[in-house]
Formats: C-alpha cells, structure tokens, sequence
C-alpha cells in the first residue's frame, strides 16, 4: 500500500489538523465539522491528479479550449456517523459520484476492552470496476475498515481503492497494510505513533463521532 503523509509537507492543512486536536476549539462543533470538511477537500484534490482523465475541447463564448475532464467519476464511501464531514468534502470536490454509505461499531460483548467490529447497514452501487474512494476521519486498529472493506467486496471488485483519514495510527496502517489491495493508496492529513489501553489513538483527537455530532448512548 503507498502511503500519502501530509503531516510531513508544511501547508495549510497542519493547521486544520491542528485545530481539530486541540481541546479548547473542538468544542466548537460547527468548526470540527468544518475542519474535517476542509481536510476531505484537500485530501481530495490531491487525490484527483492520479485519477484517469481524457482531453475534451469546451466551447466558451469566445474560443475553444483543450480540457482535461475525469474519465471516470469515483465512488465515494465513508462509515457513518464520523466520517459524514469528511465524505461531504469529498463530494464538494466529486459532485457526480456515486456514494456509499456503511455503518461500523465497536462492539464490546463482556464489556471489556477486547471488541468486534458489527456492521448494521451498507448502502451502495455496484463496485465493479470502479474507483472506490474510503473516507474515516480516525483510522486507529484499522479494523473497521478492513471489515467494511470485506463487506464492499460482495458489490463488485473495484479496479482501485483509495483510503482518506484525517488521523492515523501506525499500527492501524501496518494492518491495513495487510488486508488491502497492494496498489490501494492511503492519503493521510497526520499519523500519531501509538494506540492507547482501549485502542483509541495517541495522541489523536478524542471521539471524532462525538465531537461532530454529539455524546450518543452506548451500544
């Protein structure tokens, strides 16, 4: 898998980053939200120069211009509720795509630390073929993705898989690693170290879900 880091690049998306971790503006819903957004649409654009594109002549009303357009639109697919920010920067930039929509949890049966990831609902298209573009602001053990990955599979086998996170956790990207396509790109706003007791990583952010939407009750 060929991992994108933008932690490493100096731009305006440290500072995105930067106000999503820290504890006194991401009190602010509004702009976590909008933060994140911010993020898919960068993380975006950056992915749309590998994409496919042909050359098409557009008509103004004064000349013609040589274009090049998208060969193919991507799908869009993000695991409900955190990643709903993210995805809709993605589609800020990806208007025509199709989407997908997946909802993942952890799921602690002896109310231990120990969990399993359930799936409740999938939404999509056919996959076939296709670029499948996986938005989830927070990729800690990877396990979430990995098992929704798994499930898409039964849509179609797409012809590429890209990966968009804000946060990521080493290990969460070694295992992924492992459970995905050779070729499948991760593009990344920032990679911490470490996971914490609870799989939760450090130093990361917190509950994206939470902090974007509100406390939900427990499973």
């Amino acid at each position: 898998m060929i991992v994108h880091d933008f932690s490493k690049t100096k731009s305006v998306l440290n500072h995105f980053v930067g106000e999503l971790r820290d504890i006194i503006i991401q009190k602010d819903r509004m702009r976590f939200r909008n933060n994140l957004e911010r993020i898919g649409e960068i993380l975006g654009y950056e992915l749309s120069k590998t994409l496919e594109y042909y050359t098409v002549n557009i008509n103004s009303p004064l000349g013609t211009k040589p274009t090049e357009l998208l060969v193919q639109q991507p799908v869009l697919c993000t695991i409900l509720r955190a990643g709903l920010p993210l995805h809709q920067g993605m589609m800020n930039f990806f208007d025509q795509a199709e989407t997908t929509f997946v909802s993942a949890f952890r799921h602690h049966p002896d109310s231990t630390r120990e969990f399993e990831i359930v799936v409740e609902y999938l939404a999509t298209p056919s996959l076939e073929g296709k670029t499948l573009i996986i938005s989830d602001p927070m990729l800690a053990t990877g396990k979430s993705l990995a098992n929704v990955y798994e499930i898409l599979l039964s849509q179609g086998t797409p012809k590429k898989v890209h990966i968009v996170a804000a946060i990521g956790s080493k290990p969460g990207i070694e295992y992924i690693k492992n459970q995905l396509p050779e070729n499948a790109e991760l593009w990344i706003a920032s990679v911490d170290d470490e996971l914490d007791q609870n799989q939760y990583i450090v130093p990361g952010l917190g509950d994206a879900g939470d902090l974007a939407f509100g406390k939900k009750l427990s499973h």
